[in-house]
């Protein structure tokens, strides 16, 4: 059983909060205000627990950040040195507090820097690797699609990107090793194609498949 911190109260952690319970892993989800949280407490199914940022981060063996992309920093500036050792699997995008133009979400990032990046540098010691970024919450856990779904990964440490993969083959993906953290800048941009279809048309039960040459 691995102690998992979900950093985050929205819709992406609670899908995956259930979705490591539902893996036999211990779940502590956190926010700046844990009694939000306190309904799932009450009915999630079982080693649950809520916390804040800080209780959370100390707590766990994994941290899965699960914030909006505009308070990253700000979170992992506050807890990065609670992480230091530890797999951070990062599900955030920075996506911008304007509205997207024809279909396609507008970043606050750089072209030649991703936000990963930034957390990167913000906690050092801390082991991110990139995933769950590039398909929405329905389809993160045991995703319905066939064929089985690519999940797109990076970092810097070969052993937490290990883990990770270890942790997405549970959830029903196959694993894409893109690099160190530097290739977040195209995963990142991943979400961006990812919701045109749905900005645009309606359309969002898909997810992405690479396929190789035999």
């Amino acid at each position: 059983m691995t102690k998992i911190a979900i950093l985050g109260s929205g819709v992406v952690g609670e899908t995956l909060a259930n979705g490591f319970l539902a893996k036999g892993h211990a779940v502590r989800r956190s926010s700046r205000d844990p009694e939000k949280l306190a309904d799932w407490k009450a009915s999630a199914k079982g080693d649950a627990s809520i916390g804040t940022f800080g209780e959370a981060a100390a707590w766990c063996d994994v941290a899965v950040l699960c914030v909006k992309g505009s308070a990253a920093e700000v979170v992992i500036a506050d807890v990065g040195s609670a992480l230091a050792g530890k797999l951070v699997l990062d599900t955030t995008n920075p996506i911008a507090n304007v509205a997207p133009t024809n279909g396609v979400l507008n970043y606050f990032t750089k072209q030649n820097e991703s936000l990963m990046e930034r957390l990167q540098v913000s906690a050092p010691q801390a082991k991110f690797v990139k995933a769950f970024s590039c398909v929405g919450a329905p389809f993160m856990v045991d995703p319905k699609l066939d064929p089985r779904p690519t999940m797109f990964i990076c970092g810097n440490d070969p052993g937490a990107k290990a883990q990770a993969i270890e942790m997405l083959t549970a959830f029903g993906w196959d694993s894409e090793d893109m690099g160190k953290v530097e290739s977040a800048r195209a995963i990142e941009a991943l979400c961006m194609l990812w919701c045109i279809p749905g900005l645009s048309g309606g359309s969002w039960s898909h997810a992405f498949k690479l396929v190789k040459a035999r």
